[in-house]
């Protein structure tokens, strides 16, 4: 029993990584399902094995079904400034309380390149020469990317949290003196 409650978490982690990835339910549920069916079940000694290679065909699979939007997204990024004006203040945390959810929808609202920039560097822990590599991209890019979606992430999850930059405070005043 406890071995069909590990590979039942295992799927469901292969799942949240490819969904991470590619942003689709349906795609991350075929990469998933293609992945564990290429597992051979029948010797234990390589379960821990095949499910880092499983990890590893998710990861794969998940890019290759978004490559398109993969490369618009790194135009993007590369064109893009890094901004740390609009960053919680240094006391901030993370709630405790988060939930898996709320990561996941915090990840989610960030462009595709640097949102996979911090799923391999920082969840995956992928060097960033290897996710260069998979993400079609050099390593400074990558690094680009995972600051700008570290960024993103901080904010999303701060304003989870109520915090408000000065920026939105500003819009924020403006429309109810607008609507007063």
């Amino acid at each position: 029993m406890q071995t069909l409650e590990q590979a039942k978490k295992g799927a469901a982690d292969l799942y949240w990584l490819a969904y991470l990835l590619t942003g689709q339910r349906e795609a991350s549920v075929d990469v998933t399902v293609e992945a564990l069916e290429s597992q051979d079940g029948g010797n234990s000694f390589f379960s821990t094995w095949m499910l880092a290679w499983a990890r590893r065909m998710v990861i794969a699979k998940a890019l290759d079904v978004i490559h398109d939007e993969l490369a618009r997204s790194a135009r993007r990024t590369a064109s893009r400034r890094v901004d740390k004006t609009t960053l919680p203040p240094r006391n901030w945390t993370p709630d405790r309380d988060a939930t898996k959810v709320q990561l996941e929808r915090a990840l989610l609202a960030i462009d595709v390149f640097p949102r996979c920039a911090v799923v391999l560097t920082v969840f995956e822990r992928m060097s960033l020469e290897d996710a260069a590599i998979l993400l079609d991209g050099d390593r400074e890019m990558v690094r680009k990317a995972q600051t700008i979606g570290l960024q993103e992430l901080t904010r999303n999850l701060a304003r989870m949290q109520g915090w408000r930059s000065s920026a939105t405070n500003s819009y924020v005043v403006m429309s109810e003196m607008q609507h007063a």
